[in-house]
């Protein structure tokens, strides 16, 4: 039987030098480890918040779509001047009424502040021309998407009749402007949520009863994200 042989015993300098080999050791990996945190917070800065944050680049600058800025008063009826926190989802809703234009969507938000009838208003309306109105600021709370209203951005849609299905212009910016907020906000396809998905109302009407097309539309704006 072959016998162990034993370990000689480390001398004082020798146990020294190993105890500062294990101190250069960690000291080389706490600096690695900062570094890496620095330089993703940078790349990535929303991983490290909870705040409200936007991305900014030319990508981003390219992929955003024309549109009116027509901000609605501070009111606590459309536009209570809330600050949202990190967006984590941005929800597609339609109007409910057919034919109605983008503007006087977002007329009817501003005037709840005179008649109190009830709190309603969305960031953006997307109109029956494919217009695009912003009403409430994406740092802002808009009153459309309930318990989600915190940390989601809110896209009303104008649709031409009751099946609420969205003609192509109107699409067409739909899906234009929900990849440029994905870009903005770090965010992708798998992120875009039916008002349906948050509180079960039947809203986007087509999208909720036409699932095979709401599948569509998310892999259209998956799509706009790789070009």
């Amino acid at each position: 039987m072959k016998k162990r042989k034993r370990k000689t015993p480390l001398t004082d300098a020798q146990k020294k030098r190993k105890v500062q080999r294990n101190i250069r050791l960690g000291l080389i990996l706490l600096v690695a480890a900062f570094v890496f945190l620095g330089v993703m917070k940078i790349m990535n800065p929303g991983w490290f918040t909870k705040e409200y944050f936007e991305k900014s680049g030319e990508k981003i600058d390219a992929s955003k779509p024309d549109m009116d800025i027509e901000l609605l008063t501070i009111n606590e009826y459309s536009r209570p001047g809330t600050k949202t926190q990190k967006i984590k989802g941005i929800v597609v809703h339609y109007t409910a009424n057919p034919g109605a234009t983008a503007m006087g969507n977002r007329n009817y938000f501003e005037g709840l502040k005179d008649s109190h009838d009830t709190k309603a208003s969305s960031n953006f309306i997307v109109g029956l021309d494919g217009e695009i109105i912003q009403c409430v600021p994406t740092w802002e709370v808009a009153y459309a998407s309930n318990e989600r209203n915190i940390d989601t951005v809110s896209i009303e849609c104008c649709h031409p009749d009751e099946t609420g299905k969205f003609n192509e212009s109107t699409y067409r910016s739909m899906v234009q402007l929900c990849a440029w907020l994905c870009l903005k906000f770090d965010l992708d396809e798998g992120n875009l949520l039916r008002h349906y998905d948050v509180t079960g109302k039947n809203c986007p009407k087509y999208f909720v009863e036409n699932v095979d097309a709401w599948e569509q539309f998310r892999k259209d704006v998956g799509s706009a994200l790789k070009q």
